[in-house]
């Protein structure tokens, strides 16, 4: 039986590790943190002692880590994936890191005979958990479709975009239409909130048209219950702007907005709130306009 390694048990990491042992795959895992180490393991995965014996076991290597940094410790690193595993692995990062750092890991594993493929994911912690994220892919397509059965047990669709960092730059794309889509939902409540309309019946007079939008339907109720516990955490989604930031500066492609919605996430970390649920963005409108867009 194949065995697969994954690396790094956080928030999304976790719930995504334990849908591959419950669809009944041999997996050896690792954390930096005992706990979720220790979660994983009661839930029938190995719990290994290092990335090297990860390396060292697995015929696909998986990892869910935090930024470009940690991917490239992990992958490249003197004790990390790449010196430690067998020609003809795959590596498949699923983290949202710079599609710039994605296509240089590629080369690297490329030259000891190791493929690479970036496969971050949308969907947050309740798709993660739910086995439903949408999983977007670059690298090569034969190595795509050699992965593709073991990425729908953690997704509802894995898309093969194009060639490495391709995966990354439609993660991109989605994090800043999703933050967009979050600014807009939360400027035009807090209009209706100050204009003395109720939000919850404008959300649903509204949600039914064109202005209606899963990340309307998964973030407002969350903003009329005052409930930023963070299903993606604000800080993440500043990581995730300050990469697609990087990358349309090396190529010349202006993002007016993206860099507005990121200026106020900043602020919003400033006041100690980057923890919370990017739905959170509504704050900073709320404190503009000195109204709160909550439930009647």
């Amino acid at each position: 039986m194949t065995k697969i390694g994954f690396i790094g048990l956080g928030i999304m990491g976790l719930p995504m590790a334990k849908n591959l042992v419950k669809a009944g795959y041999d997996i050896i895992a690792y954390d930096m943190l005992e706990a979720p180490l220790q979660n994983v393991a009661q839930s029938g995965a190995k719990a290994a002692s290092s990335v090297v014996e990860v390396a060292k076991s697995a015929d696909i290597i998986i990892t869910m880590l935090p930024n470009s940094p940690h991917v490239q410790t992990v992958v490249l690193g003197e004790n990390g994936v790449l010196c430690n595993a067998k020609p003809g692995t795959i590596i498949v990062d699923m983290s949202s890191i710079s599609p710039i750092v994605s296509r240089e890991i590629a080369l690297e594993c490329g030259k000891k005979n190791v493929d690479f493929l970036d496969a971050p994911v949308s969907g947050g912690e309740p798709k993660a958990i739910e086995g439903t994220l949408a999983i977007m892919v670059g690298g090569k397509e034969s190595v795509f479709q050699n992965v593709e059965e073991i990425l729908l047990k953690m997704g509802s669709s894995a898309v093969y975009v194009g060639e490495a960092g391709s995966g990354n730059v439609t993660k991109l794309a989605n994090q800043i239409i999703v933050a967009l889509n979050i600014a807009a939902m939360s400027e035009a409540m807090v209009l209706a909130t100050k204009c003395g309309v109720d939000p919850e019946k404008v959300y649903n007079a509204i949600r039914g048209g064109l202005a209606g939008s899963t990340v309307l339907d998964a973030k407002m109720p969350m903003v009329l219950d005052g409930n930023f516990k963070p299903g993606f955490r604000m800080e993440l989604h500043i990581k995730d702007l300050q990469n697609a930031l990087d990358a349309a500066h090396s190529v010349q492609s202006p993002i007016p907005l993206t860099a507005e919605v990121m200026e106020m996430m900043q602020g919003l970390k400033a006041q100690g709130k980057q923890t919370n649920d990017h739905s959170g963005i509504v704050e900073y409108y709320e404190k503009l306009a000195d109204v709160a867009v909550r439930r009647k």
